[in-house]
């Protein structure tokens, strides 16, 4: 049987990845913590395969591959780097100098147990698996800029990652990048709830290389009418009876120098929105009750999920205001347009939620990529993140399977008119058993992110009283 050497910092990671190819690839995986100690093993043992990550502490995935590769028994051996996103340029530079290929991290195990099946002694020598050069010619534009062909992308630092499988969505990012490089463009991102629009304008913003310049946003629903001019501007000290008595800084103040990004931008009342259109022509303000302007150079990104060409036909929404900000348009399309990114998003999902939670699932089954790839998703990548989180709560299995999915079978729109979303004759206790209190801390958890953190409302949702609400949470 071949040997392969894993090594990652990360032991959770690195278990469940050895399980996966010790029990399904037929190799015996021998592990390391540390580019150190893998190496040590590396010159005891004879690897046909070594499998590292980039990114860890005193000998990192890059200079094992230099050790290896400098060894005379480590020409033949093909070493496969696992990287973050802001580490792709490092990674096909790494290929240039010896490596066999690279994935992006969450793995896509698919991909990793093809590149694992199809590699040989014979294939390797000397080989790479992108031929001549780490990247396709139609993956280089007329300038000369490489866009990597990676099967996703993990965007490193935020709270949520999406998946890039689709050609729609390359090109958007795309363009993101290329957007990203002219501060002074605004840029319009459009798409339903769910599609992944703040993830878009925080690419836009970052860039590939990542930004520290001021990042700022702005959530438009959620500003009372009489609010929005203190939020955007802030106000001067003794502006207000029981205001601050230092004042109030604005958000446009605090995204100056960087990007701000108006997230629901149609829901601006017009007074307002007159306000904000002086502000981009002018890049300049002043604080509410305050009489010394403040100049101000920031990015406008703006995000809606309804039409403001239709907005601006019924007079919602300013045209000046309009076409000041759409000079450049993103739009991102539903997910169910996009049925060839379900799956691998699924199990994109399935990997992030089974390692935080310790379950032992890794792979769906074509039955159930078939119900997934057949469902509405109205609620877009949103509702697929939930409905796989909501999985890996209630089970602890290997494989995702299609009898996991039956509460799909209800459409959300039979559960309006204060009808019980929870359907009892959909719910599927698991074979293994079920914790119940950490299902109980799942629903109140929920709820209170439902409810913005507000107890009051979310005890009269769940029919708790507030002292017993107050007792689940400490």
């Amino acid at each position: 049987m071949n040997k392969l050497l894993l090594v990652d910092d990360d032991n959770i990671s690195r278990e469940m990845l050895a399980a996966y190819i010790d029990g399904l690839l037929g190799y015996r995986v021998d592990e390391a913590c540390s580019g150190q100690i893998a190496y040590e093993k590396f010159l005891k043992n004879n690897y046909s395969v070594v499998i590292t990550d980039i990114k860890m502490p005193v000998m990192n995935g890059l200079d094992l591959l230099k050790k290896i590769k400098s060894s005379p028994k480590g020409k033949k051996t093909k070493v496969i780097l696992l990287t973050g996103f802001a580490q792709v340029e490092t990674a096909i530079e790494a290929i240039r100098q010896g490596a066999f290929d690279y994935l992006v991290k969450p793995i896509d195990i698919n991909r990793l147990g093809e590149i694992i099946k199809n590699i040989s002694i014979e294939e390797a020598l000397g080989s790479s698996p992108f031929g001549n050069s780490p990247l396709k010619d139609d993956e280089i534009n007329n300038n000369g800029e490489q866009f990597p062909d990676f099967p996703y992308i993990d965007i490193v630092g935020f709270e949520h990652k999406i998946g890039i499988f689709s050609q729609t969505m390359k090109n958007i990012v795309t363009m993101s990048y290329k957007l990203h490089k002219d501060p002074d463009v605004p840029v319009l991102i459009e798409g339903d709830s769910g599609t992944g629009k703040e993830i878009i304008a925080s690419l836009v913003h970052h860039g590939t290389k990542g930004s520290k310049l001021p990042y700022v946003t702005i959530n438009c629903a959620a500003i009372s009418t009489n609010l929005f001019e203190t939020e955007f501007f802030g106000y001067e000290a003794g502006t207000f009876t029981g205001g601050s008595t230092d004042g109030k800084i604005g958000k446009l103040e605090l995204a100056n120098g960087g990007t701000i990004l108006l997230d629901e931008i149609g829901e601006i009342p017009l007074e307002m929105q007159a306000k904000l259109l002086r502000v981009i022509q002018e890049k300049s303000f002043f604080r509410v009750g305050g009489t010394k302007e403040t100049k101000i150079n920031i990015r406008i990104i703006a995000c809606t999920n309804k039409s403001l060409a239709q907005l601006v036909r019924k007079n919602k929404f300013r045209y000046d205001l309009f076409y000041r900000i759409n000079s450049a348009t993103i739009t991102i399309p539903p997910l169910c347009e996009q049925k060839e990114a379900i799956a691998p998003l699924a199990q994109m999902f399935l990997v992030e939620f089974a390692t935080k939670k310790k379950k032992k699932f890794r792979l769906i089954e074509k039955n159930a990529i078939s119900i997934l790839e057949s469902h509405a998703w109205k609620g877009n990548i949103r509702e697929l993140k939930n409905a796989i989180e909501r999985i890996v709560l209630l089970y602890d299995e290997y494989e995702l399977r299609a009898n996991h999915l039956s509460f799909l079978e209800y459409d959300i729109d039979s559960m309006i008119d204060n009808k019980p979303v929870l359907r009892l004759g959909s719910f599927v206790l698991p074979e293994e058993g079920l914790n119940l209190e950490d299902f109980e801390n799942e629903i109140v958890e929920k709820a209170l992110e439902k409810f913005a953190g507000n107890k009051t409302h979310t005890a009269k949702y769940l029919g708790l009283t507030l002292s017993s609400l107050r007792s689940r949470i400490k």
